[in-house]
């Protein structure tokens, strides 16, 4: 993300000084914006001295949520980014009346969990499938953030008899794109307002930007599990996103590998798209039909 402001040479300091004002008008601590933001007291510190280059997106969101206000409103700026600014879209309706397009993360954008499973397999001599139902004991409350990342990780390593298993090493190691998937997204935030909804673990999804496994792009929105503390298919999950499209429901659609995400997505009256990521071309293909590219 790059920020503007005429002829100001460290838009980094001009934002860090707005949050801190803004921080201090609202009655927060750097603790208290830290714990409402859940970011760490080291970056929001960093942040208001100007000494991260181009903080993200997500982050940038995250701070202006625990502030109560919208992006625009804590920047004070023009925002762009590598793909086009909001200023710079020509936003539109599909036929269908599609409006905003919520993206799944993991089963969509990425894909790890059989590459993963089987690397602890294979390092621990026990059946990927073992692995796999283990996981899923867990996964909801880690993506809730119930557990913490280390809590995460000593059931799962207690669960499967070993001493210690780093789930993080594993995923960032097996994750991988959806080839096509990257162009989509820039192609959609051309024309459609665009986030991102997906089950995640606590600081998962800001490592994936981070690392350029999903792309760092100017979302509309970013429904992450472990900061909402709902998993989707869950009601209120859904009740959160919808809210922070700021669309109708019947305006929304939501690209997911995950049947149930999608039938619950369908009872909120949202559209929904099945994605098969072992066969992304002909996915991605329909996806442009339904959003006429």
């Amino acid at each position: 993300m790059a920020m503007e402001n005429g002829g100001v040479s460290n838009p980094e300091l001009i934002l860090g000084q707005r949050i801190q004002n803004l921080r201090r008008e609202g009655g927060l601590t750097q603790q208290g914006l830290c714990y409402k933001a859940h970011l760490s007291y080291s970056t929001l510190t960093k942040i208001e001295r100007g000494a991260i280059k181009s903080p993200s997106i997500f982050t940038i969101m995250s701070i202006a949520e625990a502030l109560n206000i919208s992006v625009d409103e804590l920047v004070g700026l023009k925002i762009t980014s590598s793909v086009s600014s909001r200023h710079e879209r020509r936003l539109r309706k599909s036929r269908d009346g599609i409006s905003f397009v919520y993206f799944d993360v993991n089963g969509c954008l990425l894909r790890f969990y059989q590459k993963a499973f089987l690397a602890i397999s294979d390092d621990y001599g026990i059946p990927s499938d073992r692995v796999e139902a283990v996981f899923w004991n867990y996964s909801e409350k880690i993506n809730k953030a119930i557990f913490s990342i280390e809590q995460f990780n000593d059931n799962f390593s207690k669960k499967l008899g070993v001493d210690s298993l780093e789930w993080s090493k594993y995923y960032l190691e097996a994750v991988s794109e959806v080839p096509g998937m990257d162009e989509l997204l820039k192609d959609t935030l051309k024309s459609y307002k665009v986030g991102l909804f997906t089950n995640s673990m606590p600081g998962f999804l800001e490592e994936l930007i981070k690392l350029s496994k999903v792309p760092n792009l100017n979302y509309d929105a970013i429904v992450d599990s472990s900061k909402i503390g709902y998993v989707k298919p869950e009601n209120k999950a859904y009740e959160i996103a919808q809210k922070k499209s700021e669309v109708p429901p019947s305006e929304i659609l939501l690209i997911d590998d995950s049947r149930p995400n999608l039938i619950a997505a369908e009872r909120h009256g949202w559209h929904s798209q099945w994605f098969d990521y072992t066969n992304p071309k002909i996915s991605i293909e329909t996806i442009k039909k339904l959003l006429e590219f």
